[in-house]
């Protein structure tokens, strides 16, 4: 039995909740223009049962030149960047909804690329990311107007190269107001993108391009309205946190018992630590604080920033609606080779003392809030 996903794009939704487009548009080419109701469909041979479907969520997507050097290795002078993700391609694709967080703009292929501290990834990171399993990215984080608004409306056509919905970012003020649903085993699924702000420098452009109002109002009156626009459940990717630090502040933690708290936001999956966070249970709905890097090399791996993880929900409906009722982590890691490989820790073949050194590492943190329930496949 196939399972079909389809990206749904509502208009008259108010801030910038942004999702799908037309036909898709090459990375620089203009846009076409939105028309509600467009639908992508995606398959899977998987059969799913009625009134069920999962979703994983994984952390951010940071390319340092040296996941461009492997890229080029593996594309024999051409850039390819799926042999980088190959490792979690089955646990992504076998998911009824993928979820990314694109943290850097993506440039057009002609580029300039850049790296730290004012990122510019080439358009074949996109195709990669699509090409895993992937249907959908967050686009709000503290990078997204690195390259201004130019590179938010770059980043944006690119993944509608790739067929994948975004939210988070907009390239006009009439696509600042859509709403990202996807149907998801026959569900509206909605997602909404916030950031705590953008880097020093980079923080001009229109109000309406991105979402840097990361308070609860702001969040659930988005999720909201992307609930009035045909949203069954709302999945929040918020980029928050301290950087290189596990443990969630208690701003984090505070801001997730108030979204959760209202019944319009079902999900919370966060980013922007570099490192895992843990995970919490607020009555019956779930936060991961942060999903640690999915890949990145910085220049001194400090061996917390290679690791990261999969967040995987199950989704049932009940009485009293959408709830997870399994929730699970599958531990990654960005082996440094060479090559340069993003590996599932539960199944890749590693070093033995990095492998369980890293698996220690998330298990602590990860369980360390002692979220019940939670477990590691």
């Amino acid at each position: 039995m196939a399972r079909v996903r389809r990206m749904v794009g509502i208009c008259g939704v108010a801030l910038v909740v942004a999702g799908c487009a037309g036909a898709p548009a090459q990375a620089g080419e203009p846009v076409p223009p939105f028309h509600p109701g467009t639908v992508t469909p995606r398959e899977n041979p998987a059969s799913k049962p009625a009134n069920t479907f999962t979703v994983v969520a994984t952390g951010d997507v940071l390319i340092h030149p040296a996941l461009t050097e492997q890229a080029e290795e593996d594309g024999g002078g051409s850039r390819d960047y799926k042999p980088l993700f190959a490792g979690i391609k089955p646990v992504i694709e076998g998911a009824d909804l993928a979820i990314c967080h694109m943290e850097v703009p993506i440039a057009t292929a002609d580029g300039p690329f850049e790296g730290y501290p004012l990122f510019y990834a080439p358009p074949e990171v996109a195709e990669a990311v699509a090409a895993t399993g992937y249907d959908t990215c967050s686009t709000a984080s503290n990078h997204t107007f690195d390259h201004g608004e130019e590179g938010a409306r770059t980043t944006l056509d690119a993944l509608d190269a790739a067929k994948i919905g975004h939210t988070g970012s907009a390239r006009t003020e009439q696509e600042s107001t859509e709403s990202l649903i996807t149907e998801v085993n026959g569900v509206k699924v909605g997602q909404v993108s916030f950031t705590f702000a953008y880097n020093q420098g980079t923080e001009e452009h229109a109000s309406w391009a991105g979402n840097d109002d990361l308070t609860a109002g702001a969040v659930l009156d988005a999720a909201r309205k992307a609930r009035a626009a045909g949203a069954e459940v709302v999945i929040a990717s918020l980029h928050w946190g301290i950087e290189d630090q596990h443990e969630p502040t208690a701003e984090q933690r505070s801001l997730a018992e108030e979204i959760l708290a209202d019944p319009a936001v079902d999900l919370i999956v966060g980013h922007h630590a570099h490192v895992v966070q843990p995970f919490e249970k607020f009555g019956d709905k779930w936060v991961a604080y942060g999903l640690g890097n999915s890949v990145a090399k910085h220049e001194e791996p400090r061996g917390t920033t290679e690791e990261g993880l999969i967040a995987r929900f199950r989704f049932t409906k009940s009485d009293v609606g959408w709830r997870v009722d399994k929730a699970e982590y599958v531990p990654t890691l960005v082996d440094l080779g060479p090559p340069i490989r993003l590996v599932d820790l539960s199944t890749a073949d590693v070093d033995a003392a990095r492998r369980q050194e890293a698996l220690d590492r998330t298990d602590g943190v990860v369980m360390s809030l002692d979220p019940p329930g939670l477990t590691r496949p």
